[in-house]
């Protein structure tokens, strides 16, 4: 049984749990859909299916629905545990677990950092589609109608980040960096691409784009949701993809990007150090930064009693950002030495589509499941 967001929307979690499904049954195991709230249908599942396991996507604070829950019923779970920067419950529930899942080593370390010292626990990365995620040349009718649409020619180099918000995923400290870029190289355009963009960030990022001196013209900003195929085409309608996240437990994107043959500029932690590598299939910008928490807000769904503020003991860095400079530097040298460009979008795709196709993400969880839970 795999718990996570479904029917599928096209947000990362979704995609993460769906992909497993799928590669699942593929490759020989039974498995079975199930939203993380659909307690009606998890009861028939139960009742049906009758799973031996129930893998569960989500973070901590999803510990009810991904954890107590298929528990309750008699099902060994196994969370899938994703990024939210801190870990503030359960953590002596995680450390009685005998398999637990992060989608990259950081996830791991940050929940090791904040008390489960379970050793137990195995960094997986999330699987992609790799064949339908895949290079579209720049005269595919499907690519060219982007450029068209965000007005540029052949020519312009396109440098693009894509994102729920595009503030998390670094779109400010690239905006810094193009300033710089600007200065040796002209023809470039931007384009930031998020589901939907709070207007406090956006408010922030048009007063960049003041202070700094950018030319408003050679920059798009657009919202609203994508499909997997409109995400493909604007991933390969791009020259860089630049993406310094600020948090990031895994990249999906930026693995789509090498996938999709684009060399990646983004940054030099956390789960991103995973799944680029550097000067190979992209570039990994240093930290110039940390945003670190003291305390925070937490919820009932969380499993705390109220809504409150709680203060941690020890603060923690919660995320961070690139140097401008160095992102500068690297956008720079993709955008005026093509063969460069060229030579690290082929190697990113074919280091993408080795590491990271969803069929072997999928082999070796179920491997690892038989194994540490004795299900041979």
């Amino acid at each position: 049984m795999v718990i996570y967001p479904y029917p599928m929307q096209f947000d990362g979690v979704s995609i993460q749990g769906e992909m497993l499904y799928h590669g699942l049954n593929e490759i020989g195991d039974k498995a079975v859909p199930c939203d993380r709230k659909a307690d009606l249908e998890k009861k028939w599942i139960y009742n049906s299916f009758k799973p031996d396991v129930a893998i569960g996507i989500g973070y901590w604070g999803d510990y009810p629905d991904i954890v107590a829950g298929p528990q309750k019923k008699g099902v060994q779970p196994v969370p899938w545990l994703n990024a939210d920067g801190w870990v503030s419950n359960y953590i002596d529930k995680f450390n009685e677990m005998p398999l637990i899942l992060t989608t990259s080593e950081w996830v791991k370390k940050t929940y090791i950092r904040d008390g489960v010292t379970n050793k137990n626990i195995f960094p997986m990365p999330i699987g992609i589609d790799t064949k339908a995620m895949s290079p579209l040349p720049k005269t595919d009718p499907r690519v060219r109608a982007i450029r068209e649409m965000v007005g540029v020619s052949d020519e312009t180099k396109l440098i693009m980040t894509i994102g729920g918000d595009t503030t998390s995923k670094g779109s400010q400290e690239v905006l810094k960096a193009l300033s710089i870029v600007d200065k040796e190289f002209k023809d470039w355009h931007y384009v930031g691409k998020s589901w939907y963009c709070p207007k406090y960030h956006r408010d922030d990022e048009n007063q960049i784009i003041k202070d700094y001196g950018l030319d408003e013209k050679k920059i798009t900003f657009v919202e609203g949701p994508s499909s997997r195929e409109f995400t493909r085409a604007m991933l390969c309608a791009c020259d860089v993809y630049a993406a310094p996240s600020r948090i990031e437990g895994f990249g999906m994107l930026q693995v789509e990007a090498q996938c999709c043959g684009k060399p990646v500029v983004s940054i030099d932690a956390m789960g991103i150090k995973d799944t680029i590598i550097h000067k190979k299939t992209g570039y990994l910008a240093k930290v110039a930064s940390e945003i670190v928490l003291e305390e925070e807000w937490v919820y009932p769904h969380q499993g705390f009693p109220k809504k409150m503020q709680i203060k941690f003991d020890t603060p923690k860095v919660f995320a961070v950002k690139a140097d401008e400079n160095e992102l500068a530097e690297y956008i720079l040298k993709l955008c005026t030495d093509n063969s460069l460009a060229e030579k690290i979008g082929n190697q990113a795709r074919e280091f993408a589509s080795e590491k990271f196709s969803y069929l072997k993400t999928s082999k070796d969880i179920s491997d690892l499941i038989k194994k540490k839970l004795n299900f041979e």
